[in-house]
């Protein structure tokens, strides 16, 4: 070795020294570091094996080259720490199980189970329904990976806020791509997350390929870091390469964030070795990169540094890839041995198990028909209804909290959370900057990680914008990741038609939300309803799109005062009928009521069912009317093409086609944009005139 070449072996040296007595790290630590990064490398290396002989089928996204990132992030947490992760998460899910992990089978068992999911079978972390994409351990903190880029950022952040208002110390690391820093979901959630200075790490994968696009050809900008300053907080780039630089970059940010200091970006510089997925030919960079890259190998430069430092010996690695081997022929061996999914699990693990009991049901129908008999007097409007069945629940459980546009100081759109902050506070109460995404993102999160948030968006029509976090991860999360986690949040909006605002403000657009499994739709039509169903929405383990009418609001009715709750899935009949089976939901139902007081003038007797809940539907309630009634009309303020109304004419048409003695009319909304002009706006939505032609016409 010449001069030279031991000065540079020793400033080597001195730096890796210095290193790792800066981070306090023990050999026995370090040895550990390179044993995950070779775990996860044989993984990938195993998975891409069976891609090629087409053992395995479906989209695996892997993990090579870039294990250093996750190794390091993860080894700076503690065990009770929490992470969201990728479509490209299996080095996340090992770094951390691996860590949480306390026995040498313990570790052992998690290495099973990671390739069993993979692989689609019922052994793995989540019975073979969440796959490559989907591995989650919400029990141990692995809050799951999504396979939508950057839809896990605002979910980090709600976990984030969980831990804000619950007074933990616990951090949440979020690991994404650099193609998701340029997603809105990436920008909403840092503005979100440094405004409260919440707990959050943001660690970005620059792989330097988004797919297939090069990272210069994404952003001006060289660094993703370079874009924390825009929201006041700090922002690192650092070697994603070497598992000691990423791990100490991400202590300083965890120890930030333990002192209430708020968010961190740190940008890892790192490079994936196999295409984005098993198709991609990577004809987009040329092998001679990728030789340069290779030279810094994760797995060759922590090798390379424990021997600098005498930690490691040739023959001890040589083990070590040998253990290696081992670890995975038995987790093959435990994936092979374990069984495909049994076809009775197709339809488990939609929903959290039920809390309503038949007593409760047998309770609320005691309860309607007090009212009815006038034993109950107190009268409040709509509006008052919701603030008091928000404020009771916030009351009875310290994890109950609102969140949303303009829900403070004033109380949201028209006063549906006014006095609520004044009595709670800020962390109870939170206005939230106009972020659709992030608030339904921060829901999901917040609820995964114990908190039951009822989240405001303004309008229904802006419930699209947060479509993917309420949709994929909220609604799905739980199937995707095998029973073993919870979503209890609620999504309040408002919908519908009569204030000539125009089409960007008026629709009735619940049909996108029944459409999607996971999620519960309800649709209160008075103030009664309106506070039972919302207490119930707010305990149920489920998420709830709770949509309100805004022409409801001012509306009053009898509303008790005792504690009660509406069990979901059970339909009132507001007014018995013998003639006509007239089925509706929300402001419709004041509709139908003028309506059937017109025919029943002219003779003609009209049972109106208010569905209360679209899901579920309460099918035998409509089924034993039909029986009665022998016609049906469906009436709905949503478009006439893709109401919901079209689906409960389905179910009727499956289950009591033999006592229909005509065939069943809608009344639904036309299908156009709602126009502004007042004249149209009417014309556009079903009226009383309309509701009791169609009536006519079914008994004619």
């Amino acid at each position: 070795m010449t001069t030279q070449e031991q000065q540079v072996d020793k400033e080597v040296i001195a730096k890796i020294t210095a290193m790792i007595e800066e981070q306090e790290l023990t050999k026995e630590e370090l040895i550990g570091y390179l044993r995950q990064i070779m775990e996860i490398r044989r993984l990938e290396n195993n998975i891409a094996d069976l891609l090629g002989r087409a053992v395995l089928k479906g989209a695996s996204h892997l993990y090579a080259g870039q294990e250093a990132v996750a190794v390091g992030a993860i080894a700076a947490l503690r065990d009770t720490d929490l992470i969201t992760s990728t479509h490209r998460g299996h080095g996340h899910a090992h770094a951390h199980g691996d860590k949480v992990a306390q026995t040498p089978e313990a570790k052992q068992q998690h290495y099973n189970k990671m390739m069993a999911e993979v692989l689609g079978k019922s052994g793995g972390y989540c019975k073979g329904k969440g796959g490559s994409m989907h591995i989650a351990d919400v029990e141990h903190g692995n809050l799951g990976a999504t396979g939508i880029v950057g839809g896990n950022i605002p979910v980090a952040v709600g976990a984030a806020l969980a831990q804000k208002i619950q007074g933990t110390d616990r951090v949440v690391l979020c690991f994404f791509g650099d193609g998701a820093s340029n997603t809105g979901n990436f920008h909403e959630s840092l503005n979100m997350a440094s405004l409260w200075d919440l707990p959050v790490i943001f660690v970005v994968e620059n792989n330097m390929y988004a797919m297939s696009v090069p990272w210069k050809n994404a952003s001006k900008l060289p660094d993703v870091a370079s874009r924390a300053c825009a929201y006041g907080i700090p922002g690192e780039v650092v070697d994603g390469m070497d598992v000691l630089a990423v791990r100490g970059a991400v202590a300083k940010a965890v120890s930030r964030a333990r002192e209430g200091k708020g968010p961190t970006l740190i940008e890892a510089k790192t490079y994936r070795w196999y295409g984005h997925s098993h198709s991609d030919p990577r004809a987009y960079r040329t092998r001679e990169e990728e030789a340069e890259w290779k030279k810094r190998d994760p797995i060759t430069v922590l090798k390379n540094n424990l021997e600098a430092i005498r930690f490691l010996t040739e023959e001890e690695f040589e083990q070590m890839e040998e253990a290696v081997e081992k670890k995975i022929e038995i987790a093959m061996e435990y994936s092979n041995n374990s069984k495909e999914p049994d076809p009775k699990e197709l339809e488990t693990d939609v929903f959290a198990q039920s809390k309503f009991t038949q007593a409760d049901i047998d309770a609320e129908k005691k309860l309607r028909e007090n009212i009815r008999s006038g034993k109950y007097t107190r009268e409040i409007s709509y509006a008052q209804a919701l603030v008091e069945a928000m404020r009771e629940e916030m009351i009875r459980d310290k994890n109950v909290f609102v969140m949303g546009e303009d829900v403070g100081l004033y109380g949201g759109a028209y006063g549906a959370t006014r006095g609520l902050w004044e009595e709670f506070g800020d962390w109870r109460v939170i206005d939230t900057p106009i972020s659709e995404a992030t608030i339904g993102g921060a829901a999901v999160g917040a609820a995964m990680a114990g908190m039951r948030p009822v989240a405001e968006i303004m309008y229904v029509d802006f419930t699209p914008l947060a479509m993917d976090q309420i949709a994929n991860q909220g609604a799905k999360n739980r199937y995707m990741f095998g029973g073993k986690t919870t979503v209890p949040m609620v999504i309040r909006t408002e919908g519908g038609a009569g204030r000539a605002i125009a089409a960007h403000h008026s629709q009735s657009l619940e049909s996108l939300w029944t459409h999607f499994p996971g999620i519960y739709v309800v649709m209160p039509s008075t103030p009664y309803d309106a506070k039972g169903l919302l207490k119930a929405a707010i305990r149920d383990d489920n998420p709830v799109m709770f949509i309100e009418h805004k022409m409801l609001y001012k509306e009053k009715g009898i509303v008790p005062e005792e504690d009660y709750i509406i069990p979901f899935g059970v339909a009132d009949i507001k007014r018995s009928g013998k003639d006509i089976t007239l089925v509706t939901y929300s402001r419709m139902v004041l509709r139908a009521l003028e309506a059937a007081a017109i025919l029943e003038k002219e003779g003609i007797d009209v049972e109106v069912i208010d569905l209360r809940t679209l899901k579920p539907l309460d099918i035998n309630t409509i089924v034993e009317s039909v029986k009665k009634t022998g016609h049906f009309v469906g009436l709905t303020e949503s478009y006439e093409n893709t109401s919901f109304i079209n689906e409960v004419m389905a179910q009727v048409n499956e289950h009591a086609f033999d006592w229909l003695d005509a065939p069943m009319i809608r009344v639904a909304s036309a299908n156009v944009p709602v126009p502004r002009a007042e004249i149209l706006e009417d014309m556009a939505i079903p009226n009383v005139k309309r509701i009791v032609e169609a009536c006519k016409k079914v008994v004619s």
